[in-house]
C-alpha cells in the first residue's frame, strides 16, 4: 500500500494488476468512490487529478444530503431574541407586549418538551425499588412489563422530582460538610451600565427580560469566580444557590456557602471582617460610602420628605 499526499489523502491498492484509489476524508470517513484503471496506460498523477473532481462532486452531494433543514423551537426563538448592532429588532422594544410574547413562546417550548415524553413512553419507565424486588421474586425478567410509563423523568427541569433532587442534594452537602456559614443575596440592579446602554429612551428595564437575564447571568458568574476562585470569604468547601424572579421582572439569587474548617467564622471579630452594619468611612472608602447611600439607605421619609416612594397620600402620618 502506497499513500500519496497530493491535495487530498489517497490510498492506492493493487487489485489483479490494476490500481484502485480511494480518498480518505478527515482521516476517518472513507468516501465510497473508486476508479480502477490500468497502470500501463495512465500515470498516477493523472489518476489523482481525475479523482479530485469526482470526489469533490461526491462530497458536495453528501453535504447537501446532510444539510439540516429543521431547527428546534428553542434555537429559533434564541435567534429572534438576539440583539444585533446592524438591525433594530422591534419585538424587543414593544414594552409589556414583549413580556407576553416571551411567556407564550416559553409555553410553546415547554409543551414541546412535554410532548416528547408523552409521545415516547417506550423510552422511560419507573417503579419503586420494593416493587422491582417483588416482581423479580415472582420470576418476571422482561423489563417492558415492569413499572409505569406515564411520568416525568427527573431530567425535566422544574417538575417535582427535579425539585426534590435539588433539595436532597442540598441536604447531603450539609450532612457532609457541616452547617452553613454565609447566606448571601444578590439582586439585579436595573441601573447597571450594561443594561442602560442597550435600552432605548422608551424602554423600561422590567420589559426587557432577555437583556436582564443575560446581564444578570454574567454578574452571577463573576460573583461565583470571586467566591470560589478568588476566595474573598476564604476557601469554600461547598456552595449552592438558586435564582428567583421578582414580580416586577428583576431576578435575584440566594447563595448558601460552607467554608472549610480553617476559614470558619467562630468569633465576632471574624464576622466583623465580612459584615458591616454601619456606614463606611466617607474619606477612607469614598466609593463604598456612595454605594451604600445609594442602594442600602431608605429615606428620609415622613415629614422630612412627603414625596418619598413609601409615603401614602403624601401625608406625614
Amino acid at each position: 500500500m502506497i499513500r500519496y499526499n497530493i491535495h487530498y489523502c489517497f490510498h492506492m491498492v493493487k487489485v489483479d494488476g490494476t490500481v484502485a484509489l480511494k480518498k480518505l476524508y478527515n482521516q476517518k470517513i472513507l468516501l465510497n468512490v473508486e476508479l480502477i484503471v490500468n497502470t500501463k496506460n495512465y500515470q498516477v498523477l493523472e489518476i489523482c487529478v481525475l479523482l479530485m473532481d469526482i470526489l469533490t462532486w461526491k462530497l458536495k452531494i453528501l453535504k447537501k444530503e446532510n444539510k439540516k433543514n429543521n431547527i428546534f423551537v428553542r434555537e429559533y426563538y434564541c435567534y429572534k431574541f438576539q440583539m444585533r448592532e446592524d438591525e433594530i429588532n422591534e419585538t424587543l422594544h414593544s414594552g409589556r407586549l414583549f413580556q407576553q410574547y416571551s411567556v407564550d413562546e416559553h409555553i410553546k417550548l415547554e409543551t414541546q418538551r412535554l410532548d416528547f415524553f408523552s409521545f415516547n413512553p417506550d423510552l422511560f419507565r419507573i417503579e419503586m425499588l420494593q416493587g422491582l424486588i417483588d416482581i423479580l421474586r415472582l420470576g418476571e425478567r422482561d423489563a417492558s412489563n415492569i413499572g409505569k410509563q406515564t411520568f416525568l423523568p427527573v431530567t425535566f427541569i422544574g417538575e417535582p422530582r427535579d425539585m426534590r433532587r435539588c433539595y436532597m442534594d442540598a441536604i447531603s452537602l450539609v450532612r457532609q460538610f457541616g452547617k452553613l456559614d454565609l447566606f448571601i443575596t444578590m439582586t439585579c440592579n436595573p441601573s447597571w451600565p450594561e443594561i442602560k446602554e442597550h435600552l432605548l429612551p422608551t424602554d423600561e428595564a422590567q420589559n426587557r427580560p432577555d437583556l436582564i437575564s443575560r446581564v444578570f447571568r454574567a454578574k452571577i458568574e463573576e460573583l461565583k469566580t470571586d467566591i470560589l476562585k478568588r476566595n474573598i470569604f476564604g476557601k469554600v468547601a461547598a456552595f449552592m444557590y438558586s435564582i428567583e424572579f421578582q414580580k416586577r421582572g428583576l431576578p435575584h439569587a440566594h447563595f448558601l456557602i460552607i467554608l472549610t474548617n480553617e476559614y470558619k467564622l467562630l468569633t465576632p471579630e471574624s464576622y466583623d471582617n465580612i459584615v458591616h452594619a454601619e456606614l463606611p468611612d466617607c474619606k477612607a472608602e469614598e466609593t463604598l460610602y456612595k454605594l451604600v447611600l445609594q442602594h442600602m439607605m431608605h429615606g428620609p421619609c415622613g415629614k422630612l420628605n412627603l414625596t418619598n416612594s413609601c409615603m401614602q397620600k403624601k401625608k406625614g402620618g
